[in-house]
């Protein structure tokens, strides 16, 4: 799932690798699937973008953009994005295709759900879209201490888990379900723990561990758990993922657990993130 690590690594490679290329042919929902979201009709997409020149690309929360011409396209949640080199064969079966004047391509296929979005630069006006926008990056100077503590505030956040604050309601947005599970752990708090059982230490661990994880995730080039633009996982070992269950914690020994909680699974180690 696209995340903020792995939406930050995707737009750096879309850019050192698209930055001055024509789309030539785009193809959208050329194989339909139930949950995959386009802006308008995709039939369309084709009208939209051949003969645009990508000129940039950027990231936003757990999103990213290819700026083309005046129109952008996005990529967001579950949207897989992988480049074909001039003259690679073309998957069968894809949910968008953009192919370029240089023989490159990209494609996108969707397992779950996913957004895949071209609409003119400026103009989208979803509320998620928006809130990654104009919310802080936790990656940015503007994310301090002083703007973290202004989201406690908001009207019922005490009442909430440790999770449910952090990866619901866009508070942070790009912070999802997966990311989640290093950001508690390195800050030794429990999925499940009650915001109105947090003092001042808990929040600026919380706080440090947001900034330093998902700032290590970036520069690792994203989890092991996900895959690039060019298929490869990413460098940073995660601490609690399915690929660390079956081991023992880390830091105390203590066997890790899975449970089932609003709607995906945490991990956690009952020693170091006691409830």
């Amino acid at each position: 799932m696209l995340e903020l690590p792995e939406a930050n690594v995707l737009a750096m490679q879309l850019k050192s690798t698209l930055v001055g290329k024509t789309i030539t042919n785009a193809q959208a929902n050329a194989h339909p699937h139930g949950f995959a979201w386009y802006s308008g009709n995709p039939a369309h997409y084709g009208e939209l973008l051949n003969g645009k020149k990508v000129t940039d690309t950027d990231s936003y929360g757990g999103m990213a953009d290819i700026l083309a011409g005046d129109m952008r396209l996005s990529f967001m949640d579950g949207t897989n994005v992988r480049y074909l080199a001039g003259g690679a064969k073309r998957p069968a079966k894809h949910q968008l295709l953009m192919e370029f004047e240089d023989g490159d391509a990209l494609y996108c296929t969707i397992q779950m759900y996913g957004g895949i979005f071209a609409f003119p630069d400026g103009l989208k006006d979803d509320s998620h879209y928006k809130a990654a926008k104009e919310k802080p990056s936790p990656l940015s100077d503007e994310f301090n201490e002083e703007y973290f503590n202004s989201l406690f505030s908001e009207d019922k956040a005490m009442s909430l888990s440790a999770k449910a604050f952090l990866a619901t309601k866009q508070r942070i947005p790009g912070l999802g379900n997966g990311v989640l599970q290093d950001i508690l752990f390195n800050a030794n708090i429990h999925p499940k723990r009650k915001l109105n059982t947090f003092d001042d230490g808990d929040i600026g661990r919380l706080f440090t561990s947001v900034k330093t994880t998902l700032a290590q995730m970036c520069t690792l080039g994203g989890r092991d758990t996900e895959k690039d633009f060019f298929g490869n996982k990413g460098d940073y070992k995660t601490i609690l993922s399915k690929n660390t269950l079956p081991h023992p914690c880390r830091i105390c020994g203590s066997g890790l657990i899975r449970q089932a909680y609003l709607g995906g699974n945490i991990y956690f180690c009952p020693s170091c993130q006691p409830l």
